[in-house]
């Protein structure tokens, strides 16, 4: 849009007239401007090509009077054009376009377009909502402003304005990146630059002509400087400028962004970092800037470059990563180009754009802020000019209340100025939106307080749209927040919005969703969108059943939509159980079928159709805090590996299932069972750790093997059952079990595998097997001779593996494992490092640690050879099976040399065919060979799998098997060599010794953890030196085996002819051993040959001596001597898998004896005793205990409070031990099957008693034999007891003490516990210790420094005997309970005082409970003692004792009364500080009526003590005139009636009772003064308590002398009663004596025995057994009250029906708060009463009880049934209803509506009143004038009903509406007596309320009646 000055600024331009130019209306079409054609006006009048039409200097073009009269003329075309607007409106009706959505969507679109004037039509300048609801008006090159609502990895997703949303990719976001950068980066990089909330300005690039799945076309914007700045140049910077700023950072540096314009919200980016701030980037190669670092820099004069901005004022820590900065430019310095900016927020937050000439649209950017003027109010919003030349719209959602009601217009006269910021702008169309939303002129994005799916039930509508739409408010927190409805989301049904909606309706609103930038929330009021579980997709639960119906269908995926519209995925796998090739057949598009939700991650929903998840009945697992152990649940495989499945289920949670837990049969593999896809039933075993789960696919839990199957490591035979691919089933020998041998299980040497497993039929036997592990059922075997001949040191447990235990990988470093080893290799281990608590092993496999020791490779090669032989020829008929015993090794055969080949000749075996004999010519010796010749060789090697035998001509060979060396010198022969004997060998073919006749040998070159690596080759007649490991025998199969006695050292010559023989180590033998490593508690050390070995700690010193660091004369590289004392495999279980144990002892090396006595010598003999001291070394140090080796094989431990007696050691418990460390303590328990010691520092126990226990074996020996009372301890605070439990403290590792509140501190303390924490660490003695009757320990504990440190200072003495105890002497204690007659306060842990209320002080207490809350320290004074009862009476008054002995019976005293009550008088004497009653029947010698009406509070009176109890502190008076004009003696009968009655109204109630409180006895419990403060105050009703509403035939009522049905309207009596209430008086006087004498006989029950006497005088006293309760309750025993609950039920006389129910409601009482749990213990006692009770009565008693115990659930359900079965009781619709205002609820038409239908008509007009007067009362008096005006209709002539009525508003005070019903119920035609009253009514009402006037207003009315009457 262009403003006026631009509309007649154009005069001068070529080919237009100035006339033209003059006339806006002619560029003026329906809805505003319409340039002709955007070529024919420039885009902007400041750009380069049009600088000509402007004169220099920035003079105008229009003189201030032409551009009045053009803007004149505008303003009349704006008014001619609205009213022609609003003519049209019928016609639209009339066309009928309201019926389009599009249509609709229009009227409550955006302000934009082409004009400035009138309505805004469906086409041209208003097109703004159909851009909203479909992007049809969104064009390329257009700016908006939008917030950023997502931010992912490869695009950014904008709100835009009206709720479109818009998509930024990645390489849109900058000009500095190139997109492969981009690509690399873009995964982190928008997140670090963007933010969700962000405001942008953005530049509409494409918008696709494809809609999307809501309708809408996708359009795609760009943030790119160049595109959006395009044009820019340093003239169009001015002063006002607002640039925004945003930081990157990329390769290293930071970039910031910022953006310059005039006027305008810039983005730009740091280029580089320079020592003093950054160089800025703008979009434009000519305009550059920099950004200083600190704000008081001069940056101008240092910097070169000649177009730079200077932004001031920015601090380094607002510079970061992604931060979106404003600055507004300050100065402007033209000759330098330099601009310098201020950053401050506030201040950017306020600028507002200058009003400058010659701007043009295109440097207009969103986010602009400019003051505007209101040109005209439209329909859909208001029309604002603003910079002079432009003028823009605002619609109604954007205006400065979000909350606009229906008169929003007003607020918007013309000419308002305004400040407004630009939301949009259209080159194209000249259109421009602006925005006077508070937050966006702030800056700020709108709040969001809703979310969708949301539902509100109270939102008001504040506006209606006709035809559109309602605004809503919606009650969000914080605050409110707006919503709109469109017409066609108001209602499932057509109909008007105006006739069914209003303004301030509350109607309720479910969110549908946001348009953020408006921060209007869209919503519905459809009932449809209520019902139905998912309405969104955070609605959408894992494991949850779903309907839904096909909408497409693909290859791999299938497109299924819920009813509530969201769409998810099924994909190709979950479609059916098994695969299908064509989806498309499977799934039929518009099906609706059932389906299962799989996984619910954002907004990405996928289901599932397989039909065994879909109705399966299981559990659902969709978190991992579902999976629970022994959990049966469905899932379904995901992955199949060889040793298991992995198995998911919903929400991507996953589990694995091992391959022994599948139920396979032995020898099956898993994937040829189970397919990927396969749903499985399987159950959880364990759950490892957080996000790993165990399965089994055996559901049964049955599986541990019986305690006769085969354990671990034993050695089994079988036979062969089933050969499988990859396994040999076979059958256990000694037993019905079966087994599985692994192919690679078969055999050491990877070749052997194969032939094995060709030859393997089933039926073979197995000799020796070893059992490696189980597989559920099913036994892992493996026949390797290595595992099998190693199987005794093969450790079972992990306990057994030690480090430096070398167990069955190469010393060089290998590329790629395989090319070292082979799966199923057997290698020899060394291990490293021990885990135990993670269970794991570190090993080493170099060869230089793990070398075979002797010859057990090469032996089980050969083993193995003979097995394969072995087979072989019992599986071939024709094969000659004595072949073998003609051959021997060394021997001489005679044979034909058949062929000669490269590598030697083939020689036929004379009587063998099928046996090749094989002649190396290495081996020829020198012999000519010829085909044909015959010649004797010596036999080297037999290959009896192969059948061929190798063979030998050399002369030595040859010569040595034929006997032909008699010349030489007599050698040994091959029988002559011993084991480990070392021999000088030749390498042949193999190695032939010639010291020993050349006898043929045998050694590996190779081991275990190098078979497949490179190893030495040897030359033929090479010197080596070997060993002998096994002469020829049976387990060598007939060979002399030799290993070689280094592999890398082949050449060495031995000089002796004999090797020396290698010496065997046993027991006690001694060895030199090198010291190679020394650990904290152990030496390692290397002897032998590779032989390792280690000396404990405790094997340096004999028993006895200890040092500190028994290591530190050692040091590594030393050599020592050291004696054998275990052996590894020959130690016992123990030492199973260790390295050799050695011992450097005096004691052991001096040993001189046989073996069998070093055994005996050495042996560890477990002989300790309990308080024996030992000492040992820190092994390792836990919170709490700390480990010790003692031995080689005896551990101890000693627990941190054992450690020490000084508490402040304890603090620092791990820091004062360390690995090693020399630890000495007492023996304080011994685990001789653990060959475990539990220790103590120091001897706090009596060793006597600890060994009486040892020897004594009924009795278990336990830790806390160490504790005996009267010790003193170290023990630490576990807990802090609440009010005054005192301390629980823990003095061993399963022993706690408490400590008294008393026994904290010696002195009397306000706080005694201030000084303890929990975890401290205190002295404590041990004052008490006993069992109780159940067993466990009781200890009783104190903290008091006086006693841990034995001072025994007399002035802290606690008092726990009753003898010290006298009356008279002062006491001090803290308040252990408090009740309503008095508290009981603690003198020690044994002895407790009471003071009564009357007691408590000299003042009235109105709170007992606040003034001495539990914990308060007191100063009392002994009242008196009883030792019997071990009772004590004290006081908190001053002289007590005296003040009442200064007063006798029978002095006249006087007094002021305090409070009247209706049984007497309270009176204050005089001069004391005593207050005494005088009973009504004290008061006067005749008959008083109306005590109330006689005596007043405050009169002084005259009066008699009758009667002084000391003991209770009561004082009896009497006022008759008798008695004070007789000064002599009391009549004694008369004195004892009053002290009954006296007893009664003081004493009857006054039981120490904190539960039961009637009304009557409240206030006279305890006759003191501080009863009397406050006549008529009630205290809250506890548990047990019966009200008089619950209890009508109750004691209480006995006290009732006034019936008030016989009162008249006076307050007086009639007279033709007197005599009947003067007589009845006096039999209400005989009842109480009766029931005084019988109940309360001279003392109140003060223990259990009292009130079983009680309880046995009157049996049917519910008063009396609700006392007896409430007694119990407050000694805690709940199980005693409710036993005397059922006591008194069962006791009760059946007649009394009363009493019972009194008792049965205390029992709903008791049960209600301590019931366990409450809800169903009170329903079980009520379920009774019932049986026994009035149903209407107990009902609304159990009311009473949930609603004084605020329990509104309960007490609603209570109600709701109470309504079903009395649903004719008028009462109890009453309380419903007064429970539902109690509670703040109003729907209570409902209920009255349904109470009239159920009470019988009779009852309606009482029950209406009463509903009337509870809504005046408590709840809406509008409703209570509705109810009482609908039936006054009915019953106009009631005056009661009009009373009432007229009451009530009296009572609310407004005058006018009180005036009017008296007018209106003075007009009525009653009869005269009503009619006086009514008048009488209204006179008074204004004698109070009014003035003359009205009063004789009042008057003249009542005679106007009396004047139409007499007529």
């Amino acid at each position: 849009m262009v403003g006026l000055d631009m509309a007649a600024g154009k005069r001068k331009h070529a080919g237009e007239k100035e006339s033209v130019d003059r006339d806006p209306s002619r560029k003026f079409k329906k809805a505003g401007i319409n340039l002709s054609s955007p070529s024919k006006t420039p885009s902007s009048v400041i750009m380069e090509d049009a600088d000509l039409d402007f004169p220099r200097g920035g003079g105008r073009v229009l003189s201030r009077e032409e551009e009045a009269e053009a803007r004149a003329e505008a303003e009349a075309e704006f008014e001619r054009e609205e009213s022609s607007g609003r003519k049209g409106k019928g016609n639209l009706r009339k066309k009928g376009l309201r019926g389009s959505l599009t249509n609709v969507q229009d009227d409550l679109g955006f302000l934009s377009g082409d004009g400035i004037t009138g309505k805004l039509p469906r086409r041209g300048l208003y097109k703004m909502y159909t851009l909203i609801s479909s992007g049809t008006n969104i064009s390329p090159r257009m700016k908006l402003w939008g917030i950023v609502v997502e931010v992912n990895k490869k695009d950014l997703a904008i709100s835009l304005p009206g709720g479109l949303r818009g998509f930024v990719r990645a390489e849109q976001t900058t000009d500095m990146l190139a997109a492969s950068e981009i690509k690399d980066s873009e995964g982190c990089m928008l997140s670090s630059i963007f933010h969700v909330g962000q405001l942008v300005a953005c530049f509409v690039v494409q918008v696709d002509d494809e809609k999307d799945g809501k309708g809408n076309k996708r359009i795609w914007l760009s943030l790119r400087l160049s595109l959006l700045y395009k044009g820019l140049t340093l003239d169009a910077v001015q002063d006002g400028m607002g640039i925004a700023c945003r930081v990157t950072v990329l390769r290293g540096k930071h970039r910031v962004e910022s953006h310059g314009g005039h006027g305008k919200v810039l983005n730009a980016q740091v280029k580089s970092m320079e020592d003093h701030g950054y160089i800025i980037y703008f979009g434009v190669s000519s305009v550059t800037g920099f950004l200083p670092r600190n704000q008081n820099e001069k940056i101008a004069q240092d910097f070169s470059p000649s177009n730079v901005l200077i932004l001031s004022s920015f601090a380094d820590n607002q510079l970061t990563a992604g931060q979106f900065i404003q600055c507004c430019v300050k100065s402007i310095d033209k000759d330098r180009a330099v601009l310098y900016v201020d950053s401050d927020p506030g201040v950017v937050a306020k600028h507002v754009v200058k009003d400058l000439k010659g701007l043009s649209i295109d440097l207009l950017v969103p986010g602009m802020m400019v003051n505007a003027r209101v040109t005209s109010v439209l329909d859909n919003g208001i029309m604002l000019s603003f910079l002079t030349y432009f003028t823009g719209t605002v619609d109604m959602f954007h205006l400065e209340n979000a909350f606009q009601s229906g008169t929003w217009k007003d607020n918007y006269a013309q000419n308002k100025k305004v400040i407004a910021r630009i939301l949009f702008v259209d080159p194209s169309t000249r259109a421009v939106g602006l925005t006077l939303n508070k937050f966006l002129v702030d800056n700020i994005a709108p709040p969001a307080y809703v979310k969708t799916g949301e539902i509100y039930e109270n939102s008001q509508i504040l506006r209606v749209d006709k035809g559109l739409g309602l605004l809503l408010e919606i009650p969000s927190s914080p605050s409110p927040s707006p919503a709109y409805v469109n017409t066609f989301d108001a209602s499932d049904k057509t109909f008007k919005l105006e006739k069914n909606f209003k303004e301030g309706d509350n109607v309720r609103v479910r969110i549908l969703g946001m348009k953020h930038l408006e921060g209007l929330a869209i919503g519905t009021l459809k009932a449809s969108a209520f019902e139905g579980p998912i309405f969104t997709h955070s609605d959408v639960k894992p494991g949850m059943l779903v309907k839904a119906k096909v909408i497409s269908v693909g290859n791999f995926d299938a497109l299924v939509q819920l009813s509530s519209g969201i769409k998810v995925l099924c994909p190709l796998r979950h479609m059916s159980e098994l695969d299908i090739a064509k989806p498309p057949k499977k799934f039929k598009v518009g099906a609706e079928l059932l389906f299962r939700v799989l996984g619910c991650k954002h907004k990405k929903i996928t289901v599932t159709y397989k039909k065994s998840l879909v109705k399966s009945k299981l559990n659902v697992v969709s978190s991992y805090a579902d999976a629970t152990e022994g959990l049966l649940t469905h899932g379904w495989i995901c992955k199949i590996e060889k040793h298991g499945c992995f198995v998911r289920f919903y929400n991507g949670v996953q589990g694995f299932a091992p391959r022994s837990e599948l139920g396979l049969v032995p020898g099956i593999e898993a994937d040829s069972v189970f397919h990927v896809g396969q749903v499985v039933k399987c159950r959880i075993t364990s759950i490892a750790s957080s996000r790993r789960i165990n399965l089994s696919f055996i559901t049964s839990s049955t599986r541990a093997p019986n305690s006769d199957t085969v354990k671990v490591g034993c050695i089994v035979s079988g036979v062969v059952t089933n050969l499988t691919p990859t396994a040999v089933i076979v059958n256990l020998k000694d037993g019905h079990m079966k087994g599985t041998i692994f192919n690679e299980h078969l055999a050491d040497h990877e070749g052997h595998v194969t032939l094995l497993r060709s030859l393997l039929k089933p039926g073979y036997e197995f000799d020796q097997l070893l059992a490696l592990d189980y597989e559920g059922a099913n036994l892992i075997l493996s026949a390797k001779h290595s595992l099998v001949s190693s199987a005794n040191e093969i450790p079972s447990d992990l306990s057994q593996i030690h480090p430096l235990t070398s167990l069955f990988a190469t010393d060089r470093m290998v590329d790629n494992l395989s090319d070292a080893f082979f799966v199923g290799q057997a290698v020899n281990c060394h291990i490293l490092k021990v885990n135990s608590e993670a269970k794991r092993i570190k090993l080493s496999l170099k060869q230089s640690l793990c070398a075979s020791p002797g010859i057990s490779y090469v032996q089980g090669y050969f083993l193995e050879e003979d097995k394969i032989a072995g087979m072989q020829i019992s599986n071939v008929k024709d094969l000659d099976v004595n072949w073998l015993k003609d051959f021997r090794i060394g021997s001489l055969v005679e044979g034909e040399i058949q062929e000669i080949k490269e590598l030697g000749a083939v020689i036929g075996l004379k009587n063998h065919r099928d046996i090749v004999g094989f002649l190396a010519h290495k081996q020829s010796g020198g012999a000519n060979l010829e085909v044909g010749s015959v010649v004797n060789a010596l036999v080297l090697d037999i290959a009896k799998v192969d059948g061929i035998v190798d063979l030998s001509l050399k002369p030595e060979l040859v010569h040595s098997a034929s006997g032909e060396n008699k010349k030489k010198r007599h050698r040994s022969a091959s029988t002559d060599l011993e084991l480990h004997q070392v021999v000088n060998a030749v390498v042949e073919m193999v190695l032939s010794v010639p010291e020993y006749n050349n006898a043929i040998g045998f050694a590996s070159i190779t081991d275990y953890n190098i078979q497949k690596l490179p190893h030495k080759l040897f030359e033929y007649g090479q010197s080596v030196i070997a060993t002998v490991g096994e002469v020829p025998s049976s387990e060598s199969s007939g060979r002399l085996l030799l290993f070689l006695n280094s592999f890398t050292d082949g050449l060495k010559n031995s000089n002796s002819k004999r090797a020396k023989k290698n010496t065997r180590y046993t027991l006690g033998s001694l060895v030199e051993a090198e010291v190679i490593e020394i650990k904290p508690l152990e030496l390692l050390l290397k002897f032998g040959y590779s032989l390792h070995g280690r000396i404990h700690i405790s094997e340096v010193f004999d028993n006895g001596e200890c040092m500190e660091n028994p290591f530190a004369k050692f040091s590594v590289g030393q050599l020592l001597n050291a004696r054998v004392v275990a052996i590894p495999g020959h130690s016992g279980k123990g030492t199973k898998g260790h390295s050799w144990e050695l011992s450097i002892k005096p004691s052991v090396m001096a040993f001189i004896g046989s073996t069998e006595n070093f055994t005996t010598h050495v042996e560890e003999q477990f002989n300790f005793s309990a308080g024996r001291s030992v000492t040992g070394y820190v092994v390792k140090v836990d919170p709490e205990w700390v480990w010790l080796t003692v031995s080689r094989s005896v551990m101890a431990n000693m627990y941190i409070l054992n450690s020490s007696s000084e508490p402040i050691e304890l603090e620092n418990f791990q820091h004062r031990y360390s690995v090693g460390q020399a630890v000495s303590g007492h023996i304080l328990d011994i685990n001789e099957e653990k060959k475990l010691l539990q220790l103590a520092a120091y001897p706090s126990f009596d060793f006597d008693i600890v060994k009486a226990h040892e020897t004594d074996s009924q009795k278990p020996r336990h830790a806390v034999q160490q504790y005996r009372q009267g010790d003193i301890v170290v023990g630490r605070i576990k807990k802090i007891l609440p009010a005054v439990g005192g301390v629980l403290v823990q003095i061993g590792p399963h022993l706690f003490g408490r400590v008294h509140y008393t026994e904290l501190v010696d002195d009397w303390l306000p706080l005694p516990l201030c000084g303890y924490q929990e975890g401290q660490f205190v002295k404590c003695k041990i004052l008490e210790m006993g069992h109780s009757s159940e067993g466990p320990l009781h200890v009783d504990l104190s903290l008091r420094a006086s006693i841990t440190t034995n001072q025994h200072d007399q002035s802290f003495k606690r008092y726990e005997k009753i003898d010290d105890i006298h009356p008279g002497m002062n006491i001090q204690g803290y308040v252990k309970n408090i009740t309503k007659k008095g508290c009981f306060i603690s003198l020690s842990k044994v002895m407790d005082a009471r003071i009564l209320l009357c007691n408590l002080s000299d003042d009235f207490i109105d709170n007992p409970e606040k003034e001495f809350p539990v914990g308060k320290l007191l100063h009392a004074k002994v009242l008196s003692v009883e030792p019997s009862l071990k009772r004590i009476e004290a006081t908190l008054k001053i002289g007590e004792t005296e003040t009442i002995k200064s007063l006798h019976v029978g002095d006249i005293i006087t007094g002021k009364i305090r409070r009247v009550e209706s049984f007497g008088l309270f009176i204050a004497i005089d001069e004391s500080n005593k207050v005494g009653l005088c009973h009504i029947s004290k008061l006067s010698d005749g008959h008083i009526d109306n005590i109330e009406q006689i005596y007043k509070t405050g009169d002084t009176v005259s009066a008699k003590i009758l009667k002084i109890d000391e003991e209770r502190q009561r004082i009896s008076l009497g006022m008759k005139k008798s008695y004070l004009e007789d000064g002599g003696s009391i009549d004694r009968n008369v004195d004892v009636e009053a002290d009954r009655k006296d007893d009664h109204q003081n004493g009857a109630s006054s039981i120490d009772n904190p539960f039961l409180e009637l009304q009557h006895s409240e206030d006279i419990a305890d006759g003191g003064p501080e009863i009397l403060a406050q006549p008529g105050k009630n205290t809250s009703i506890l548990p047990l308590q019966v009200s008089l509403e619950e209890s009508e035939d109750s004691d209480v009522d006995n006290l009732e002398i006034v019936n008030k049905d016989d009162v008249n309207d006076n307050g007086q009596f009639n007279k033709k009663d007197r005599r009947a209430k003067k007589k009845a008086e006096e039999e209400k006087e005989l009842e109480i004596s009766a029931s005084e004498e019988r109940h309360l006989q001279n003392d109140i029950p003060m223990t259990e025995d009292e009130f079983e006497k009680l309880v046995r005088s009157s049996p049917n006293s519910s008063f009396v057994w609700i006392n007896y309760m409430a007694f119990m309750l407050r000694l805690a025993d709940i199980k005693k009250a409710r036993d005397i609950a059922e006591r008194a039920l069962n006791t009760i006389n059946i007649r009394e029906e009363g009493e019972k129910f009194n008792v049965w409601v205390a029992y709903l009482n008791l049960e209600n708060e301590y019931g366990n749990p409450p809800e169903v213990a009170v329903k079980e006692v009520f379920q009774r009463a019932l049986q026994y009770c009035d149903p209407k009565k107990l009902y609304l008693a159990l009311l009473g009880v949930y609603e004084r115990t605020k329990q509104q659930n309960p007490a609603e359900e209570l109600l709701e049934r109470m309504t079903k079965k009395f649903k004719q009781s008028c009462k109890v619709w009453l309380r419903r209803i007064q429970n539902f205002l109690m509670n703040n609820k109003d729907e209570t038409k409902l209920i009255v509506n349904r109470a009239l239908l159920s009470l019988p008509r009779k009852k309606h007009i009482k029950f209406i009143s009463q509903t009337a007067l509870l809504e005046f009362k408590s709840g809406q008096p509008d409703r209570g004038r509705s109810l009482l005006e609908s039936i006054l209709r009915e019953y106009p002539k009631r005056t009661d009903l009009w009373s009432i009525y007229l009451d009530q508003e009296i009572r609310l005070g407004d005058t006018e509406v009180i005036r009017a019903l008296f007018e209106r119920v003075t007009c009525l035609s009653l009869p005269p007596k009503k009619m006086k009253f009514l008048f009488k009514k209204y006179l008074e009402y204004e004698k109070a309320h009014g003035d003359e006037e009205t009063m004789e207003h009042v008057k003249r009315r009542a005679l106007e009646y009396v004047e139409s009457s007499l007529a």
